[in-house]
């Protein structure tokens, strides 16, 4: 199959991480657990956990500074921002609006998107869109989960995975220059909702005295299952997404995945025929941020050198919903 042409090209990247870091052996003085058990099973040594006083639009608004500053772009030259996040700072206003007021995006249509780790190439691809449709020159995604907020801090198969961080990226029309994303594929099954949720605090059982004693406002998940369906969605998206861009394995430089567990990672790579040297992975450092984790990773990736000018890149995610995807790209 044929590369198709670009539409629309990322022209800046941008992450910030809260400073704090919480360790495994930090875990384990509170929890019945251990750094060997959390490493080992997850890969995991250690995530960024916010602070009291920061919030959601504070992550996403740090990393869009950086990115709007790499992509040269003022915030009156936004068109559009599309945040993704599954932990909004209020249910009422959007974060993304939030963050409009915090850059002074004024020119801009906000809105956030809910798509859990899936979400940042969600909204790569709704901004791509946008520009597609001529309704947008500058789009900004941000990505900011402060997962910490929702997290059961007394379960240990799931207080030891997640971490809070931001991740943006600046979209603009390719104009003819080759570079761009070259293809996406996006999938949802509701279906298997309740394999990772929350089952109390929105309208069907609303915040009470009851809801937060016995913790339905926190985080639930099947992991068993949530594996089996990652493996097979991320792996199966890929193929999707490379056929679509006419590319292989082989013409892939670098593997930009979800970090939730070292295994997955590894199991997707496999089953996608990408060598582990060209998978980038951070999730020692940050364990799951959510749909923060691509843009970060991604970010981090073409700081170090990973991602340069002419480089083929896959990403792909699996989260909450169940949603999923993969985004082929040439830088």
């Amino acid at each position: 199959m044929k590369t198709p042409t670009p539409i629309a090209e990322i022209t800046g990247t941008g992450r910030f991480l809260p400073d704090n870091i919480v360790t495994n052996d930090d875990l384990a003085e509170k929890l019945d657990t251990s750094d060997e058990w959390i490493h080992s099973r997850t890969g995991i040594s250690e995530r960024r956990i916010a602070p009291d006083g920061m919030f959601t639009a504070h992550l996403g608004a740090e990393a869009a500074k950086a990115a709007m500053t790499e992509a040269g772009v003022e915030p009156g030259e936004v068109d559009i921002l599309i945040v993704s996040t599954a932990t909004p700072d209020r249910w009422l206003p959007s974060t993304a609006c939030d963050i409009q007021a915090v850059l002074g995006c004024k020119n801009a249509v906000a809105f956030d998107l809910m798509a859990a780790c899936t979400g940042h190439i969600y909204a790569l691809s709704m901004a791509e869109g946008y520009i597609a449709a001529g309704r947008a020159e500058v789009a900004l995604v941000v990505a900011a989960e402060k997962m910490s907020a929702i997290v059961d801090w007394s379960d240990r198969t799931t207080a030891v995975l997640f971490g809070d961080g931001g991740g943006a990226a600046v979209l603009r029309p390719c104009n003819g220059s080759g570079r761009g994303i070259l293809s996406s594929h996006l999938q949802s099954d509701g279906n298997l909702a309740d394999l990772l949720y929350r089952p109390g605090g929105g309208a069907i059982d609303p915040v009470s005295q009851s809801v937060l004693d016995e913790g339905r406002h926190l985080m639930r998940m099947h992991g068993r299952e949530i594996f089996k369906n990652a493996v097979r969605s991320m792996a199966e998206a890929c193929d999707i997404a490379m056929n679509k861009a006419g590319l292989t394995a082989n013409d892939i430089d670098l593997l930009v995945p979800h970090q939730a567990n070292i295994r997955i990672i590894e199991a997707t790579a496999k089953y996608a025929g990408i060598p582990m040297d060209k998978v980038f992975v951070n999730v020692e450092k940050y364990g799951n941020m959510s749909s923060a984790t691509v843009p970060v990773a991604f970010d981090e990736a073409r700081e170090q050198g990973r991602v340069v000018p002419g480089s083929n890149v896959l990403t792909v995610a699996f989260g909450a919903g169940l949603t999923w995807g993969a985004m082929a790209l040439r830088m």
